[in-house]
């Protein structure tokens, strides 16, 4: 097991940020740039310009990152993770663990402060101490206790208890027939 006692930094793929607001500035910077550019070709060509619908969902696609990474320190060296390849992160005493299918990397922060910085890119709290990435989340099953089972891609299942199942909603951007399955 590699060992990391730094915080996240995360920036768009291939730039590491020294915060997380950097991170988002650069993204959204980066996608009113493409829009502008898009509109002055599109009016130099004599087209007419996208309608709001279309711009914005053309910012949307600009503004998701291709693949975050995270800058953590590893035995007095930075070591560059993709996010996208971070399947839990699990509270270990004063320290979270980010795990991947074949390693994991320790981090001297609180798991309230990680599930803060990577809510926006698609961790979803579940437990005290577990947050998961909902791109690999591939079933959930209510269990008799009112809590219910989750398990990721590779098999390995964790207990969602009863005061983080709403999160489970998050999972999805829309359901379908599960009007019993998550009672109010």
């Amino acid at each position: 097991m590699n060992t990391l006692v730094n915080t996240l930094k995360i920036g768009p793929a291939g730039h590491a940020m020294s915060s997380l607001e950097g991170a988002s500035d650069a993204l959204v910077g980066r996608a009113a740039q493409h829009s502008r550019a898009a509109l002055v070709m599109a009016r130099d060509a004599g087209e007419p310009a996208a309608s709001s619908t279309e711009t914005f969902a053309g910012l949307r696609a600009l503004a998701k990152p291709q693949s975050l990474r995270v800058a953590i320190k590893v035995r007095g060296k930075i070591l560059f993770i993709n996010l996208g390849d971070v399947v839990a992160v699990q509270a270990k005493g004063k320290c979270v663990s980010l795990r991947q299918n074949a390693s994991s990397y320790l981090l001297r922060e609180s798991i309230s402060v990680v599930a803060e910085r990577l809510e926006s890119h698609g961790f979803i709290r579940i437990h005290r101490s577990v947050l998961v990435n909902a791109s690999f989340v591939e079933e959930i099953w209510p269990l008799s206790t009112g809590e219910y089972c989750l398990r990721v891609k590779g098999g390995k299942e964790y207990t969602v208890t009863r005061t983080y199942k709403k999160n489970l909603q998050s999972l999805a951007e829309f359901w379908i027939g599960t009007g019993a399955f998550f009672p109010s």
